[in-house]
């Protein structure tokens, strides 16, 4: 289930869950069930998928826990540098990304890399949700409108049968 907008994916088989997790797919708010559901547990909590990772952004901003693909591909795209301080939750181990032998950094980068562009888009996001959230208001505001026409028109119906 996506935090962002409660979206169910599934049922899939577990080896298709877990890459979807090293694919970075799998968000730490996202919430996984095992089978009925009905009992939701935040994707982090399954050991199996290794989320194991949190980022230690600029400013005291964290991001995750999260996979190894997760951390690469925000160090491919010049989201964090091999600078940036990240703890693995199993071991409580913090340290620069850079000294973690499971991370590589990309082959050109030189290190002088950026650290406001996952801010920057966790804030689009958050002005994304806003607004769709602004959206299904309307719509639902809308909806309930019509329903009570709907129901006043029903009534107006049923009092004119004998």
């Amino acid at each position: 289930m996506k935090h962002d907008d409660g979206t169910l994916f599934g049922p899939v088989g577990f080896d298709q869950l877990r890459q979807w997790a090293v694919d970075a797919y799998i968000a730490p708010h996202d919430k996984v069930s095992c089978d009925d559901r009905q009992t939701w547990v935040k994707a982090p909590m399954v050991p199996e998928l290794q989320m194991d990772y949190l980022l230690e952004l600029d400013n005291g901003y964290y991001y995750g826990p999260t996979t190894v693909g997760a951390v690469r591909e925000f160090l491919a795209k010049e989201e964090i540098t091999v600078e940036t301080l990240v703890t693995n939750c199993r071991t409580a181990e913090t340290k620069p990304l850079g000294e973690f032998g499971v991370f590589q950094p990309p082959g050109d980068g030189d290190g002088a890399i950026g650290k406001t562009p996952i801010r920057e888009y966790l804030q689009e996001r958050i002005r994304k949700l806003e607004e769709a959230l602004l959206e299904e208001r309307r719509l639902r505001q809308c909806a309930e409108e019509k329903h009570a026409k709907a129901e006043a028109r029903f009534a107006e119906l049923k009092a004119l049968l004998p």
